[in-house]
């Protein structure tokens, strides 16, 4: 095990934890839904759009690092549901989303098999270029950089809004 990938995948294990924690009084019927406090409708991203889309991540990190993606793959119809760019949807009948339990699934599973990857990595397949394209590498140069985005800065603005949602649907804070 690298020096790298442990204080990448220390950080990562904390956003997991607190997904955990975040999930735990979540129902499958209010997953989906956009909060609406006092009668306000709010247009934000709620638990199954958030899932969804940071379960499209763990596969760059096992790419990245030239490995198999194994249980980070996810459904084609996930990247047109999910990817950078589209707008959440409120999903009143559960229609238009995964199930809560399979969001879970492909998160949870998708998290704990990259950070495995990212702590048994050497230290120098994080030194090597960020395979990606335009702004992401201009950002994160290097395949370590790009990871610890991925695993810990993507995933914690996300959970952050999660907490949101979660105080505007009147659960407790996790």
């Amino acid at each position: 095990m690298g020096r790298i990938g442990s204080i990448i995948a220390a950080g990562a294990k904390l956003g997991v934890m607190y997904a955990e924690r975040l999930l735990a009084d979540v129902t499958p019927d209010a997953c989906g839904r956009f909060a609406s406090p006092g009668g306000v409708t709010i247009r934000s991203n709620h638990p199954a759009f958030i899932l969804g889309h940071l379960s499209l991540y763990p596969i760059r990190i096992m790419q990245n690092l030239k490995l198999p993606t194994g249980p980070t793959a996810f459904p084609p119809q996930y990247e047109t549901l999910f990817k950078f760019g589209v707008e959440c949807q409120d999903d009143p009948q559960g229609k238009t989303y995964p199930l809560l339990d399979e969001l879970k699934t492909r998160f949870f599973d998708g998290y704990r098999a990259a950070i495995a990857a990212v702590e048994s990595a050497s230290d120098e397949a994080f030194d090597a270029p960020n395979p990606a394209e335009g702004r992401l590498r201009e950002l994160f140069p290097t395949v370590g950089s790009a990871i610890n985005f991925y695993l810990i800065g993507h995933v914690q603005v996300h959970l952050g809004q999660f907490s949101a949602w979660r105080r505007a649907m009147g659960l407790p804070p996790a």
